[in-house]
């Protein structure tokens, strides 16, 4: 399944706790589920992680479960971006949050975890 989000395919979403490591060179969304409709959260990027806690540990983990209620609602979609750099996941992610406004996106501008 995927979503799209500007012109891009994200895949998922899936329950943010059936998530594993690794994951590479990503964009990233945390999206929150209230009955069949998603919205978007948190928008982030990553160049990679083997570590299960990634999101749980996040700065952000407790604005995504205020948001969402439960940790059951948390959902997450990633957009792969193999071989590229910082400068070009975070010029997408910027466009994203322009667009999208992600409720705990909106006090800092540094995204990556």
């Amino acid at each position: 399944m995927t979503i799209q989000i500007l012109s891009y395919e994200f895949l998922g979403p899936i329950m943010l706790s059936e998530w594993g490591p690794p994951m590479e060179e990503v964009l990233y969304l945390i999206l929150s589920k209230n009955k069949e409709t998603f919205q978007i959260i948190y928008a982030g990027e990553s160049a990679k992680t083997d570590n299960v806690g990634f999101f749980t540990k996040n700065a952000k983990f407790k604005c995504w479960i205020s948001e969402a209620g439960i940790e059951q609602n948390l959902h997450l979609c990633i957009y792969p971006m193999w071989g590229s750099t910082p400068e070009q996941r975070s010029r997408i992610l910027h466009k994203i949050i322009q667009k999208y406004a992600p409720t705990c996106n909106a006090d800092n501008t540094n995204t990556e975890s």
